[in-house]
């Protein structure tokens, strides 16, 4: 049986990649593997991540391209070439065009700092405090053409308590996404994952 192969897409940081190479190297991952990085900040820290963890890496900069469907062509090539099953957004700050949404639809996945549908975009978890929410938490869910309107995968609700800060509720929400993500790539490596419409079920997790 050939191994389950998978791209993630980041930008910054890259925590949740590493959570998950982590749990690819230690056979945690549903048996599947890393292939590949796809970064367009060439220096962001996720990149020294993926190097220290053996992980090849992608990276351009949109600025030295035409469109945003040019440089999205170039990296659908490299998903082809390295045979990617499911493509993982963490952290990667650009929205994609339909060459990569359509490609890839129902193989696409992203994990969003809210309980979608509140709160979409940016800064969710500053916007949740704004609003005075009780609970918030962490969503994964499938890549459509919308900004976060994909259906939904998972979600883990996270209670606000009183005197929280965004960077508090940051750490607390960071925690559980480095937890639900890899869980819910597992479910795809082992075929647990049915999407039919806006229905999203899970086989025996």
């Amino acid at each position: 049986m050939s191994v389950y192969r998978i791209a993630i897409f980041a930008s910054g940081e890259g925590s949740n990649f590493q959570a998950l190479a982590e749990r690819a190297n230690a056979g945690e991952l549903g048996g599947a593997e890393i292939a590949l990085l796809v970064c367009d900040k060439p220096s962001a820290p996720v990149v020294q991540r993926a190097e220290r963890l053996g992980v090849q890496a992608h990276l351009f900069k949109p600025k030295d391209y035409d469109s945003r469907e040019a440089y999205e062509r170039e990296i659908v090539h490299k998903l082809e070439e390295h045979r990617v099953d499911l493509v993982v957004l963490a952290g990667y700050m650009r929205l994609l065009t339909p060459v990569i949404v359509d490609k890839y639809r129902g193989r696409l996945i992203n994990i969003h700092p809210s309980l979608l549908p509140a709160f979409p975009g940016k800064d969710a978890i500053g916007q949740a405090l704004a609003y005075g929410v009780k609970v918030s938490g962490v969503t994964v869910h499938f890549v459509d053409e919308g900004m976060d309107t994909g259906p939904i995968i998972a979600q883990k609700a996270l209670p606000i308590v009183s005197g929280e800060t965004v960077d508090s509720l940051a750490q607390a929400i960071h925690a559980i996404e480095r937890e639900l993500y890899p869980q819910v790539v597992s479910w795809f490596a082992k075929g647990l994952v049915q999407l039919d419409g806006r229905q999203v079920t899970v086989s025996n997790p």
